[in-house]
């Protein structure tokens, strides 16, 4: 019987295997536990919305930005990490991204800590300025203090060992811990909100259901990366992250850095979009609020593929092979064009039964329940136009990432919020109300779409100028 490749063995899957399979190979189980990932944030919206109660609704999505703002923290220990410890694969510096991962893990850690304490010392203020209402600020409270200053640690932590995990090559076993951990959220979920906790404590029992599953999560993960380190170049050792290089401190923040604030831009965006619609109603932020989730179905999808594809990028462009990193680039951008298209054409001819899944018309108030549907298949029509520019600012930016070109990502990350699509944000509903509000993304999206293609562009040119020189 044939014996198991060693996991190390993964660099052959970055330096020789046929691109479309490499790429295959690493972003299926990317895009499984994004998808899962997906879950943590859903089912919560999902079986909440059985209630029929527009005003739980609109709580869970003024606590999403919260809960996103974990993967922004993530991604900068686990993405600036993760990145430079395929670079350091592919350099032949197997001690240098053991430091680098154990950095990487005790980094998040105190990073998590220090987010949990700053949300509790403010939880009502800052919710408040999110938009809470005296209708929507109780169960907003109630996830906020469980999810966020709880389960915070156990949350970035998952995030982080997912990252590492996966850029030295075990992309089943991040995806099996997050995959874990979202079935078990869908378990959880109906268990604690309608048999253990009394009636009109849904919102409590989704967020307690939640903070377990994220520990359980973690836990595996922990384990899996222990069992890892044993074959691949990744360390739990508190020595060896205090001996970590300056600058491999400056590579790993080059990158994490701007992909944290990415994200995290993101997060004030959605955030602004939250401000916004509450200033219309709670019925349009409950509406806006199922949006912001279920479009974020193809976004996970092409996630994963970028996900997937950057270790391949970076171990290629780190050892000189240009070409390959090329092609790596051009077959995940086709991928992920095709996601968005589809995209488009689904949510067109079915936006109806894909808002109603969210919110239960047969529970709760009827007449405010049918004025949020409608304005959320109203707003997922017109939002996910943007699914392909969207893909194509995500896959720049991760291309980017991984060839180290943290200025430039963060340079695209201010200009594609702060410059094009915060702006036509609040200009857009100043002149045609909510649907502006909604029309503000794919005009936004657009625009920095074209500048990130601009940037990568010259990233992908001087890595060529660069390889003929003989300086990379």
């Amino acid at each position: 019987m044939k014996s198991e490749k060693r996991p190390l063995s993964k660099q052959e899957l970055f330096a020789d295997t046929p691109v479309p399979r490499a790429l295959y190979l690493m972003a299926v189980p990317t895009i499984i536990s994004q998808m899962i990932n997906l879950i943590y944030n859903m089912v919560d919206a999902f079986f909440i919305g059985r209630t029929g109660n527009s005003y739980m609704m609109a709580a869970t999505s003024l606590t999403l930005t919260l809960v996103m703002m974990n993967v922004a923290l993530s991604n900068l220990f686990g993405i600036g990490g993760g990145s430079l410890v395929a670079r350091l694969m592919g350099s032949g510096k197997p001690e240098n991204a053991r430091k680098v991962s154990a950095f990487s893990i005790y980094g998040a850690a105190a990073v998590a800590v220090l987010y949990a304490l700053m949300i509790g010392l403010f939880t009502d203020p800052l919710l408040r300025f999110l938009g809470a209402s005296d209708a929507t600020i109780g169960y907003a409270r109630s996830y906020t203090v469980i999810v966020i200053v709880m389960g915070c640690l156990p949350a970035i932590l998952s995030q982080t060992l997912a990252h590492l995990l996966r850029n030295a090559g075990f992309s089943g076993q991040a995806s099996i811990g997050l995959s874990a951990g979202g079935i078990l959220n869908v378990l959880l979920d109906p268990l604690f909100m309608f048999v253990l906790l009394p009636k009109g404590q849904e919102v409590t029992g989704a967020a307690i259901a939640t903070t377990i599953s994220n520990t359980l999560a973690c836990l595996y993960l922990l384990n899996a990366y222990r069992k890892a380190s044993g074959e691949a170049p990744l360390s739990f050792s508190p020595r060896r992250a205090c001996t970590i290089t300056k600058p491999d401190i400056r590579a790993l923040f080059t990158v994490g850095v701007p992909s944290a604030l990415l994200t995290g831009l993101f997060d004030v965006a959605s955030i602004c979009v939250n401000i916004i619609a509450s200033a219309h109603s709670d019925l349009v932020l409950a509406g806006m609020g199922i949006v912001l989730k279920v479009e974020r179905i193809p976004n996970a999808v092409n996630i994963g593929i970028c996900q997937g594809m950057l270790p391949i990028v970076a171990y290629n462009y780190a050892s000189g092979n240009h070409a390959r990193m090329r092609e790596t680039i051009r077959t995940a951008r086709k991928a992920g064009l095709v996601i968005a298209i589809l995209s488009i054409a689904f949510f067109e001819l079915s936006a109806n039964v894909c808002t109603r899944l969210f919110l239960n018309t047969a529970a709760g108030d009827p007449e405010t329940t049918v004025i949020t549907l409608g304005f959320a298949a109203l707003f997922l029509r017109i939002r996910c136009i943007a699914s392909p520019v969207q893909f194509t600012n995500y896959h720049a930016s991760f291309c980017m990432q991984a060839m180290g070109q943290g200025k430039r990502t963060l340079l695209h990350a201010f200009v594609r919020e702060l410059v094009f699509y915060i702006p036509l944000m609040f200009l857009l509903d100043r002149i045609f109300g909510e649907t502006g509000l909604a029309a503000a993304l794919p005009a936004g999206e657009t625009c920095g779409a074209l500048f990130a293609l601009y940037l990568l562009s010259r990233c992908v040119r001087e890595a060529q100028a660069g390889a003929a020189r003989g300086g990379i």
